[in-house]
């Protein structure tokens, strides 16, 4: 991406709500739209679940093409125009000016037209069959319903529904809509675009790349991800040969929720004074769903699942911060800052401009290891291995906080780190039966961290956690529990 953005929501508020400048209404676009509608668009078009919406954003795809699109697909429109205009100049003269869904009056009229007839032809040049393979890997659609919306006539619908699609466009930004009449614009929304045959560095203004992580973003070439993306995300003679592989753990029946409350968010974080929110919330640590009013600050994918980081009430009430995860969430209900049932904590942050950002919580996780970073941050030592530590520790990043230490360092933190004498004296026994060839890392972490703990469970029986003595006993704890399911005299 070649836009830069201070933070998260100055990035979700311009690709989606591009502000449009009162002075181009009048001016004729300088610009061609040729983008074809592959998925990345079509998403972006959707403004949510692309399943429910596919074939409004596919209509949206027409649209543009019908107002920006070469010389030959582009109506010849007076400048402002209006829904009537439009339509005439779309449709054949028989389609009906009325408010009734039009019949099959012309074979010749795009209102006969299917959804497929529209997406596969020679001017799109877009393959059936990996077209539809994209999708419903993007959507997890049902082959079937998919089928039966691709048969669809696109444009059979009435006039309500097509004069939402301009207001649609007018919405996104582009068009801009004055005294019942519509303006193009001069520069396009910023929007996912696939024109060129080989994206570069410079052109790939639809996707920000601020919200990788800061490695994974960089300009340099030694960089792998932007790499591997601008050079390979384009198939080779037809083949896809770049695949980038994420684990994730929602289920396809709530991908469409998790869609339209990111939807919902964007909307709100477009707004010039930015609501908190009512969440009522499924929550996996107190048992119970719970209502929960809080300001929403950004969204980060966490492996293996999308959160929203928010400033409030907690669903146990002991932190002023939660990270919910999105399938979660049952209900999100915008507010006003006077509403009485607003926290104080939060109407004070809004009466005094001090209410959190995206960068409080980038401070916060480079401090400490774990993604629940409103959590007490704590020292942990680790001890690996040597073997494996050199095949899969040995220069690679963990954390900022991730550091190699001597055997001796070790010693010194326990005697330093453990007041109670005989915990202490329990741990220098232990590290004196341990090998001085091993690797020792000491690091912060956010303590009680759900992450964190999977993590240190992965690395064992190779790592085995020196401090804190409570995390340690817990893991001892678990392990002799997981040895019992195994030692059954077999």
């Amino acid at each position: 991406m070649a836009l830069s953005y201070t933070t998260m929501e100055d990035a979700i508020s311009n690709l989606s709500y591009p502000r449009v400048i009162p002075h181009i209404i009048g001016l004729v676009a300088e610009q061609l739209f040729q983008d074809i509608p592959q998925v990345e668009l079509l998403q972006w078009l959707a403004r949510g679940s692309l399943k429910q919406n596919l074939c409004r954003a596919i209509r949206l795809w027409v649209w543009l093409n019908t107002l920006y699109g070469e010389s030959k697909y582009r109506l010849p429109l007076p400048e402002p125009f209006t829904f009537a205009d439009w339509r005439d100049n779309f449709f054949t003269p028989t389609h009906t000016k009325g408010e009734e869904i039009p019949k099959l009056h012309d074979a010749n009229c795009p209102c006969a037209k299917t959804t497929a007839e529209w997406l596969f032809d020679a001017k799109t040049g877009i393959l059936e069959t990996e077209w539809k393979r994209s999708l419903i890997s993007h959507t997890a659609i049902d082959t079937s319903l998919l089928d039966e919306l691709l048969q669809r006539r696109l444009f059979g619908l009435t006039r309500r529904s097509l004069q939402g699609d301009l207001e649609i466009l007018a919405e996104l930004g582009w068009l801009v809509y004055q005294k019942n009449k519509y303006y193009p614009v001069h520069q396009f929304p910023s929007h996912p675009t696939n024109i060129q045959p080989e994206p570069t560095a410079a052109k790939l203004g639809a996707y920000e790349w601020n919200f990788l992580h800061p490695d994974l973003a960089a300009m340099s070439d030694d960089k792998p991800l932007r790499v591997y993306a601008q050079n390979h995300s384009q198939q080779i003679d037809g083949v896809q040969r770049f695949f980038l592989k994420l684990d994730y753990v929602i289920p396809s029946a709530t991908i469409d929720q998790v869609d339209n409350w990111q939807y919902e968010l964007k909307e709100l974080w477009a707004k010039k004074i930015v609501p908190p929110i009512k969440l009522t919330y499924d929550s996996a640590r107190v048992g119970n769903t719970v209502d929960c009013i809080v300001y929403p600050v950004c969204i980060y994918y966490v492996p293996q699942a999308v959160y929203l980081c928010a400033f409030g009430e907690s669903p146990d009430r002991k932190t002023d911060w939660y990270n919910f995860r999105l399938d979660r969430i049952q209900r999100m209900t915008p507010l006003e800052w006077k509403h009485p049932l607003i926290p104080q904590l939060l109407r004070q942050g809004y009466q005094t401009c001090t209410l959190p950002s995206p960068d409080d919580i980038a401070v916060q996780l480079s401090q400490a290891w774990g993604f629940d970073f409103y959590l007490p941050k704590r020292l942990i030592l680790l001890r690996f291995q040597r073997d494996y530590h050199d095949l899969y520790i040995k220069d690679t990043f963990r954390h900022e906080t991730f550091e190699s230490i001597t055997y001796q360092q070790t010693q010194h933190l326990i005697t330093q780190e453990v007041p109670q004498l005989i915990q202490q004296q329990s741990l220098l026994e232990i590290l004196a039966h341990r090998s001085q060839q091993d690797a020792y890392y000491r690091l912060d972490y956010r303590h009680r961290d759900n992450n964190v703990i999977m993590r240190l469970r992965a690395w064992r029986p190779q790592c085995e956690v020196l401090l804190p003595w409570d995390l340690r006993q817990n893991m001892k704890s678990e392990l002799q529990q997981e040895a019992q399911l195994y030692d059954l005299g077999f």
